[in-house]
């Protein structure tokens, strides 16, 4: 719907990096040993979204980038607080806990990334490391292999931390968010 009461924020790029990053880490996620090209195969494709994702955050459009995004601690604080208290601001594009969940789902996507290439050439003796990980030894390969599902595990945590903040911003703010994020509007205005 393009309606003057609506806005465009979320780009196609930031919409297709968002539900792709999210098809691949759920897709890795759930392969785990099971079908370890797809796992590979998928988590390096969470990490080529990720790469991605930082440089659109500094040459995307306005709502893309981390400039208009990323808060100080205390105003991300602050946010959460009056949050807490249904009390907090609406924003059209990322509010200050959406901002820090991003830059939180960027480098923990990337640390479970790289902690599986680490793993892969650890254990499986390929990949780009492979060389310089293929003869550590047994439990260096177990540590990073440990390092690997720690990353995963919260990273699905943060995952489900996101899924409450946008359930609950999308209730406090009686607007559906994840509409926002397929279509790439929002209202402008709230009806009250």
């Amino acid at each position: 719907m393009n309606t003057a009461e609506e806005i465009k924020v979320w780009d196609p790029l930031v919409r297709i990096f968002h539900w792709g990053l999210a098809a691949a880490f759920f897709t890795a996620y759930l392969t785990e040993d099971d079908i370890l090209t797809l796992h590979t195969y998928a988590g390096y494709t969470a990490l080529g979204l990720v790469a991605f994702r930082l440089a659109w955050g500094f040459v995307g459009p306005r709502h893309a980038r981390f400039s208009d995004f990323v808060k100080r601690p205390a105003e991300v604080f602050a946010y959460l607080k009056a949050a807490l208290t249904l009390r907090a601001e609406r924003h059209i594009g990322h509010n200050p806990a959406g901002g820090a969940m991003v830059v939180a789902l960027l480098v923990s996507v990337a640390l479970t990334a790289a902690s599986g290439i680490a793993t892969l050439g650890a254990t499986e003796f390929t990949g780009p490391l492979a060389p310089y990980l293929g003869g550590v030894g047994h439990d260096i390969a177990e540590v990073l292999e440990e390092l690997h599902e720690f990353f995963a595990n919260f990273t699905l945590l943060l995952v489900a931390a996101h899924l409450a903040g946008v359930a609950l911003a999308s209730w406090a703010h009686r607007e559906n968010l994840p509409r926002a994020m397929v279509t790439g509007r929002k209202k402008i205005h709230l009806e009250e």
